[in-house]
């Protein structure tokens, strides 16, 4: 391996941790998940980072930002299935409920980035009630699903030194 490819892989790595906000130590426990699950190791990572409880509420549209889905979600604003879940790393699954607590929908920050959903689109994965102030995770997230400009399989080759 040339010392450039592992610059390259470097910074791949850096990027898609600075898109979905995560620290080092969190990336490798999602990363060392990832490898320890059946299928694309690389495809694998995509999907847990994307279903994560702060990405899924950027997502659905509730957040403008992946750093605002934290914020609200740190600050008590959502319930999965009727619980409380406070946990950003909280990875949703397949048939699980995100609503926005009562309270929470007269936020003015929810309410405008509900109304630019429309423009921004919700992944085919996931459902949104606008009106009912929920979403419903009909499945995973596949590669096609994530349109952002990542190359998995540079984060693969790095860890898998």
């Amino acid at each position: 391996m040339k010392h450039s490819d592992y610059g390259i892989q470097l910074r791949e790595k850096q990027k898609v941790r600075r898109i979905y906000g995560i620290g080092e130590k969190q990336f490798r426990i999602i990363f060392k998940k990832a490898d320890s699950q059946k299928g694309i190791t690389g495809e694998n990572l995509l999907s847990l980072l994307e279903r994560r409880l702060d990405n899924v509420v950027f997502r659905l549209g509730f957040t403008s930002s992946r750093t605002q889905g934290r914020h609200f979600v740190k600050h008590n604003h959502f319930v999965i299935n009727g619980k409380k879940v406070n946990i950003p790393s909280y990875v949703i699954k397949t048939g699980d409920v995100i609503e926005l607590k009562e309270k929470s929908r007269t936020v003015q920050a929810i309410t405008d980035s509900l109304d630019t959903v429309v423009r921004r689109g919700v992944p085919q994965w996931l459902e949104l009630e606008k009106d009912g102030f929920k979403g419903v995770v009909k499945g995973m997230p596949t590669r096609e699903d994530v349109t952002l400009p990542i190359q998995e399989q540079l984060i693969v080759e790095l860890y898998s030194k």
